[in-house]
């Protein structure tokens, strides 16, 4: 008897020893809103949807201390439809990301499906942090070449020093006989000290298929840059889209900007300019975009957004947001949120999302 009870407290000090080595927390968001899009060809629509603010999800974090100041990190994270129950980033089950990797003095490096450093540069410069009616994809790059996100990826971030640091990425295209096709690369410089905060992203993407050569690259540069007032925040970014599949369009039919739909430009100018104003519980956002069409049909569009949020607690707030794009010269440019397209030039949300 005194063995196994010998045994049985070897067994939880074992325990207890690895649980202070490492760690994992689960952790999630339920975004839904009733939302009106207006001005599509089908007409005036009015639903309840997920992920408007942003994207409802489940997600999985760890680490585990491997010594010597090296750890193992990993993160699994599902997207989900808080008003179906459905999977969310086309029936992926941890479509928003899905990683593991080592991190230590050296900076981090991770493996799997991750957000390209150019998409993070883009969420840096929007008051509305890529969601709600003013989500910057309705205009702005990643909806078209890197989709916000990468498959195969190897990615590496570095450390900060003196407030900067750098962040470089690799998509392998797994194309059989034809290495390049498919192949993605990027990478971001980051600088951060103080009020001020300036992003440059970079995103390339081989367009080439197994049967499809010699097509241009998509090619997407994106300046960011906030500087944080104290009583408002104040954002910008200047982007320059270049080649096939740059800047696609983004509607219902094409939600995320994938490939095999039509494109909107093959040269524009992205500039945004916004302001988040705190005050207590209040968050007031505002954001004015302008895409400058440089192709032959030359079709900009300008989006302007209102937004409000009211927390109600650390972890729960209350949403408003309204956005309208107006179209030039035929360019058909909707209004979506953080992962829906939309189908009309205009929308309003009324939401909640809980944070756990």
């Amino acid at each position: 008897m005194k063995t196994i009870l010998c045994a049985g407290a070897l067994a939880l000090a074992g325990m207890d020893a690895v649980a202070a080595d490492s760690a994992v927390n689960v952790y999630g968001l339920v975004d839904v809103a009733l939302v009106r899009e207006t001005g599509g060809s089908g007409g005036d629509v009015t639903k309840l949807t997920s992920g408007v603010g942003a994207g409802s999800r489940l997600g999985f974090k760890g680490r585990e201390e491997l010594g010597d100041g090296l750890a193992a990190v990993f993160l699994l994270e599902s997207g989900f439809q808080a008003d179906t129950g459905a999977l969310g980033q086309g029936g992926l089950l941890f479509g928003r990301q899905a990683y593991v990797g080592l991190q230590g003095g050296f900076g981090t490096l991770t493996a799997g499906r991750q957000y390209t450093p150019e998409y993070l540069t883009v969420v840096l410069a929007d008051p509305f942090a890529s969601g709600y009616a003013g989500d910057t994809k309705n205009l702005i790059a990643p909806t078209g070449n890197s989709a916000s996100r990468m498959d195969n990826s190897l990615k590496y971030a570095s450390p900060s020093v003196g407030g900067a640091s750098a962040e470089i990425v690799y998509g392998a295209g797994e194309v059989a006989g034809a290495d390049a096709a498919g192949r993605q690369f990027g990478g971001a410089l980051d600088y951060n000290a103080g009020p001020l905060r300036v992003r440059l992203g970079y995103h390339d993407r081989n367009n080439d298929t197994a049967t499809l050569k010699n097509t241009s690259h998509a090619k997407n540069t994106v300046l960011a840059a906030v500087y944080d007032f104290g009583i408002v925040k104040a954002h910008f970014a200047y982007g320059v889209d270049k080649g096939l599949n740059s800047s696609l369009l983004r509607n219902a039919a094409n939600p995320y900007g994938r490939t095999g739909v039509p494109v909107a430009s093959s040269d524009s100018r992205d500039v945004l300019v916004g302001a988040t104003i705190p005050y207590g519980p209040h968050t007031w956002m505002a954001s004015w975009i302008h895409k400058d069409d440089r192709g032959a049909l030359d079709q900009d569009a300008t989006q302007y957004a209102l937004g409000y949020r009211y927390a109600l607690s650390r972890r729960t707030e209350l949403y408003a947001a309204i956005a309208h794009i107006v179209n030039r010269r035929g360019a058909s440019y909707t209004v979506g949120s953080a992962i829906e397209g939309g189908t009309g030039n205009g929308a309003v949300d009324l939401g909640i999302r809980h944070a756990f």
